[in-house]
């Protein structure tokens, strides 16, 4: 099996299994969604797009962020805290973020689609075992220069451990995403926007006996979990 990273920039060529890695926060929280009940989450990438969406799903919720903020007119921002204890049961979600939707939004030649973050980190690289791939790819959707994206980087490295049959320590993982500049922001008292129990929600490896598989359903991206 062939393993390669790509970005945002260049995810369009990717092709084979491609694992889409947003960790702070968007596929943490679509993790916790899914732990609540939620059916399935529509996938989107742009704020326009997800109200657009909207009024053909009129009960669907909105859930997302736009650079890091909750959007104006949206049921659930993207936040894995706001999730606990929630009843999402059968409910259908649509999803815009940032950086995280828009690898899955960009992942145009995928031919097998996935999202993760540590939460679900075991389901995930037991669903690629069981598919076998020739070309595994992992986006680290929070790539920009000056370390941004380590958090991703570092999921990636968790999965890719396993898959070599090995089970790592978490510790250092948690440590790198906590030392990431997004992981910053979370304990960073001028930031009061960035939740600090986001933080802890996402350093959770395994928690969830799920993986979540993107799959295009006429013309949308939709995401369930599966395992």
């Amino acid at each position: 099996m062939i393993v390669q990273r790509a970005t945002l920039q260049n995810c369009h060529t990717a092709t084979g299994t491609v694992v889409v890695i947003d960790v702070l926060r968007a596929f943490t929280t679509a993790a916790y969604a899914f732990d609540a009940g939620a059916e399935d989450i529509t996938v989107v990438s742009t704020v326009a797009e997800a109200f657009a969406l909207k009024e053909q799903m009129p009960d669907a919720l909105l859930m997302g962020e736009e650079d890091g903020l909750p959007i104006p007119g949206f049921d659930l921002s993207n936040s894995p805290a706001e999730l606990v204890d929630k009843h999402l049961k059968g409910q259908n979600l649509i999803q815009r973020t940032t950086s995280g939707t828009q690898g899955v939004v960009r992942s145009t030649h995928a031919e097998t689609l996935l999202t993760s973050s540590l939460v679900c980190v075991g389901a995930t690289s037991r669903l690629i075992q069981e598919l076998i791939p020739e070309s595994l790819t992992f986006v680290i959707t929070g790539w920009r220069p000056g370390g941004w994206g380590d958090e991703d980087a570092a999921c990636a490295d968790y999965i890719e451990s396993l898959l070599s049959g090995h089970k790592p320590d978490p510790e250092p993982i948690y440590e790198r995403v906590r030392q990431s500049p997004p992981g910053r922001l979370f304990s960073d008292p001028t930031q009061p926007e960035f939740n600090p129990a986001d933080l802890d929600y996402c350093l959770r490896s395994n928690l969830f006996d799920f993986a979540m598989l993107v799959k295009r359903e006429n013309g949308l991206l939709i995401m369930k979990a599966v395992g």
